[in-house]
């Protein structure tokens, strides 16, 4: 699917007005309806008089006045509609992230209004009821965990700055979801993994973080030993590099944009991390691949007639071998 292009020279970007009608379509594709009660239609009454600001409806049944924003991260907001796009728009195709000093450099606005919109669209971006886990029946999750914070080294006196653990799960050419956990223990893990994770999943971490007894809760479960360095094994399926990517692109952000991170925020920033890893994941997926038939021994489809080649034909074509071992 190709990707839309956006001209920042549009007018939703600098005309309040314009910007409103562009939330119109968005939120109420199919008209005004009162956010309260829900009715539609004719018993939405739009207000124009002199001393009304502009945009606002007028429910008949329940009899509250509203706009388009309210029920959104921009209600009772006094910052412009345009800026709340354009901020929207900055932030969303910044693969690495803005601070809210360069935000509030391009906008005009004084730097708290800034960090106050980047913060209200990460909560926004927060996946709060999380109803579909990741993964599934002949899917790879991989799980890791990676530490935010300064090092010792840098700091000339004082104690050494705090690190705060995260823990994330990403699915092979799928979504990710990541948390920040107190320790980085087996207890502690297992709650988010069985939580988050479908257990008909292959699940693969390394050698560190997940026991035994866990990993046989899934379909399968796969380590590599990076203390051995030992990345990747078995032809290309056993790794965690695509869980290791993520955190590139999470400590990039880090460490050129943001600087620091405090730990009372830090679950929006990675509600922001996650929101565009998986909206990017969407966007660059290819078309599905055909099925050829379905193995009877493991039940898998068969994506190819001929030899895999690609890391998603390997991956599938070690679930098949592995599932004809275990039925035999």
């Amino acid at each position: 699917m190709a990707k839309s292009k956006v001209d920042l020279r549009n007018p939703m970007f600098r005309d309040d007005d314009a910007a409103r009608e562009h939330l119109k379509k968005i939120l109420w594709p199919l008209g005004p309806h009162c956010p309260r009660c829900g009715v539609t239609g004719n018993r939405i009454t739009k207000l124009q008089g002199k001393s009304t600001r502009p945009g606002v409806y007028k429910c008949k049944d329940c009899r509250k006045p509203f706009s388009v924003t309210v029920g959104t991260v921009m209600e009772r907001s006094h910052i412009p509609l345009s800026k709340w796009l354009l901020a929207a728009q900055l932030m969303a195709s910044s693969k690495k992230s803005m601070s809210a000093h360069e935000l509030h450099r391009m906008l005009g606005t004084s730097y708290e209004a800034a960090w106050f919109l980047f913060h209200r669209l990460r909560e926004a971006a927060n996946d709060i009821d999380g109803s579909s886990p990741i993964g599934g029946e002949g899917k790879v999750v991989e799980a890791d965990e990676s530490y935010i914070g300064g090092k010792a080294r840098n700091k000339a006196f004082g104690p050494p700055p705090k690190k705060m653990a995260v823990f994330t799960l990403v699915e092979r050419e799928g979504e990710a979801g990541s948390r920040h956990v107190a320790d980085v223990t087996s207890k502690t893990l297992r709650e988010v993994i069985v939580t988050q994770a479908s257990r008909k999943s292959y699940l693969m971490t390394d050698e560190a973080i997940v026991d035994e007894r866990l990993g046989r809760e899934f379909a399968g479960h796969g380590t590599v030993n990076h203390s051995a360095d030992e990345y990747v094994r078995t032809g290309g399926f056993h790794h965690t590099n695509t869980v290791e990517g993520f955190f590139a692109l999470l400590k990039r952000a880090v460490y050129g944009q943001f600087h620091h991170v405090s730990e009372a925020h830090l679950h929006r920033y990675l509600a922001e991390a996650d929101f565009k890893y998986n909206t990017l994941s969407k966007m660059i997926l290819h078309a599905p691949t055909p099925c050829y038939g379905v193995s009877k021994a493991s039940g898998f489809c068969i994506d190819s007639l001929t030899k895999p080649r690609t890391p998603k034909q390997k991956a599938r074509a070690f679930l098949r071998w592995r599932a004809s071992l275990e039925s035999e």
